[in-house]
């Protein structure tokens, strides 16, 4: 399984709130705040709406 690698690029003032409340729900607070994900249609939709503020990159599932 994939998962994503979501940095924020961007700050959060003057923007939407929505896009504020999906980036906090994202648990992206601070610019250079990066957070792993798995790779599902929630996580994509909720970075689809905020892609002009983020950096996403798909890193392979790492064994444990």
């Amino acid at each position: 399984m994939k998962k994503l690698k979501v940095t924020l690029k961007k700050s959060l003032i003057d923007k939407q709130k929505k896009h504020k409340l999906t980036l906090r729900a994202l648990g992206l607070t601070k610019i250079g705040k990066t957070r792993t994900f798995p790779d599902n249609e929630a996580v994509r939709g909720m970075i689809n709406q905020v892609s002009y503020m983020v950096e996403v990159e798909e890193i392979a599932h790492e064994t444990e």
